[in-house]
């Protein structure tokens, strides 16, 4: 694929920035984020470098799930701000050349939404069918439970319908039923009354859970993959260049099936996989968990990309280890019980876990975008935002965005206990030592290195359009990746080990190389015979290099 041609896939090269309004900016000091208030923080992002934003749940909600539980797909919880709000939004982040895409909850409403309460009010009602109803619990393996510490059953009496409803979340989110035309037709009418309004796609949520057909009675009339295909086809019909990024928390093969066979179905897909093998490698300081991991992937259509993040808005599930790598994992970076969520994964967010050393952070992240795909980060991370425990479950990694020392972050001017959610405290982690304000007048700050990664990665298309090979490097603390794409090469190398080292290793089909630019800046390099090339890395030391060929003009 040509350069001029990239525009076409902009999501294979983009950077995500996933943010829940409600606690980014307050505009009007009721303690609760809204659209005015992103607006307000728009050229920050546009400054440092996102090109889409991925929105978490704004809609109208009684809010027992953060947002997830919707009692109106076709509007805008008031406390957000309303319709008019969102759309300046959209024009205004259009404007800085940042797309936007928002999660589709679609699995399951709330139980407060206007169709369930019509649905259990009355055996006829039209929409009675939207829902899955049984008389008995079906016998048979109905599936895990997504909350074991909440949940002991995926169904529950609802004593005014008289019958039970599935539900594979919370007992407060009742699952609509895909096998009813009706459903599936409200849901292309959800994706076309946003896309009509500005979104450039969406980030699908529980994908395998919406495609999930066991305890509905009947068959469907559609392949619930076909289903998945004709949705993507009615977006790409409303509009060519939207996406679908998809929540599969799957094995690599199974995951595989969500893009379709000829790529026709989920355009991307979150890498749940490679993230739980960056875990393992990160705790042990050894790059083959991460080696592994890579290889384990399947190939993907040729438009296709995988999501590569280290923190999401959840908790870092580390379910696909083994029982004994997860309580490595745990051992190294969340050893107390309280930092622990469901037995599978971590309530922290990254900083804490490494202990605020700067250069394994650095390391980190330069790893996550370096890697096969396009980044995505979660809010507070370019600035290395702490969770709070204080919070619970899930949502410790959810607190206020921290803007600057002042009162609330910067978030806020509402009494502190006013606020949506606790702002992070204590000197080190709280907003008196962690904020954008004096992080951006730091040269040496997480911030501003972070913004030149942000950008070195938008100029480094090969990332996302290259095809990758792995350098052996006889040191395991080292990863050695190389991507080839339109006759351009670029390296990136990463030691995972806490000791200075010597990288040797070297490169295949070298020929007409001249040298390597480094594209941080820290001088290049010249090849030795036969290919060889030999580096010093620091301490959890990273390079990312460009290779100019004889008689080029190299792109810094």
């Amino acid at each position: 694929m040509a350069i001029t041609q990239t525009s076409d896939t902009w999501w294979k090269n983009s950077v995500f920035y996933c943010l829940d309004v409600e606690t980014f900016q307050d505009s009007n000091g009721d303690g609760i984020g809204d659209f005015a208030g992103l607006i307000q923080r728009i050229d920050y992002l546009a400054g440092i470098g996102v090109t889409c934003l991925w929105l978490m749940p704004f809609y109208p909600t009684p809010n027992s799930d953060d947002g997830y539980d919707i009692t109106d797909y076709y509007g805008i919880d008031p406390r957000l701000g309303s319709l008019g709000d969102f759309v300046e939004f959209i024009r205004t982040a259009r404007d800085r050349g940042i797309r936007v895409i928002a999660d589709l909850v679609v699995n399951h409403t709330s139980k407060e939404h206007p169709w369930f309460q019509s649905a259990r009010s009355d055996p006829n009602s039209p929409f009675r069918d939207w829902y899955v109803w049984s008389d008995d619990i079906p016998a048979g393996d109905q599936g895990g439970l997504v909350f074991p510490d909440q949940e002991d059953s995926n169904w529950e009496w609802d004593e005014q319908a008289g019958q039970y409803f599935l539900h594979r979340f919370y007992k407060h989110q009742p699952d609509l039923n895909i096998s009813n035309p009706a459903v599936r037709d409200e849901i292309r009418k959800i994706i076309g009354f946003w896309l009509e309004l500005g979104l450039a796609g969406f980030r699908v949520d529980a994908v395998p859970f919406l495609l999930e057909t066991t305890g509905i009675q009947g068959d469907m009339d559609i392949a619930p993959h076909d289903w998945l295909r004709e949705l993507r086809s009615f977006l790409c019909r409303r509009r060519g260049d939207a996406i679908l990024m998809g929540e599969v928390n799957l094995e690599p093969e199974d995951v595989r099936r969500f893009f379709g066979d000829d790529g026709d179905e989920l355009h991307m897909c979150i890498n749940f996989n490679l993230n739980q093998s960056f875990a393992m490698a990160l705790a042990r300081g050894d790059a083959s968990g991460l080696i592994h991991g890579l290889k384990a992937l399947p190939s993907l259509p040729p438009n296709a990309q995988w999501g590569n993040f280290i923190r999401n808005h959840d908790e870092w599930s580390l379910d696909k280890l083994t029982e004994a790598e997860r309580q490595e994992v745990f051992r190294a970076f969340g050893p107390k019980p309280e930092m622990q969520l469901f037995g599978r994964g971590l309530r922290r967010r990254l900083p804490t876990m490494l202990d605020g050393d700067q250069a394994r952070v650095h390391m980190a992240y330069s790893l996550m975008f370096a890697l096969p795909g396009a980044p995505v980060l979660f809010y507070g991370e370019e600035i290395g935002m702490s969770e709070n425990l204080e919070i619970p479950g899930r949502l410790s990694v959810r607190s206020p965005m921290q803007w600057s020392d002042e009162v609330n972050g910067g978030f806020s001017t509402a009494k502190p206990d006013a606020l949506r959610r606790p702002v992070v405290a204590g000197k080190r982690w709280g907003p008196a030592g962690i904020n954008v304000a004096a992080q951006r007048r730091d040269d040496a700050s997480l911030l501003n290195w972070m913004e030149r990664l942000i950008r070195r990665r938008n100029e480094t298309p090969e990332i996302a359009y290259g095809t990758w090979s792995i350098v052996p490097v006889t040191d395991p603390a080292v990863f050695a990746l190389r991507y080839d794409w339109e006759g351009r090469t670029v390296l990136t190398i990463h030691n995972l080990g806490d000791k200075e080292c010597g990288a040797t290793f070297k490169v295949e089909s070298a020929l007409g190389w001249d040298s390597l630019i480094d594209l941080f800046g820290h001088g290049d390099f010249t090849l030795g015979k036969g290919g060889n090339v030999s580096i010093d890395l620091d301490r959890y030391g990273c390079r990312w290099f460009r290779v100019r060929r004889k008689g080029e003009t190299i792109l810094l």
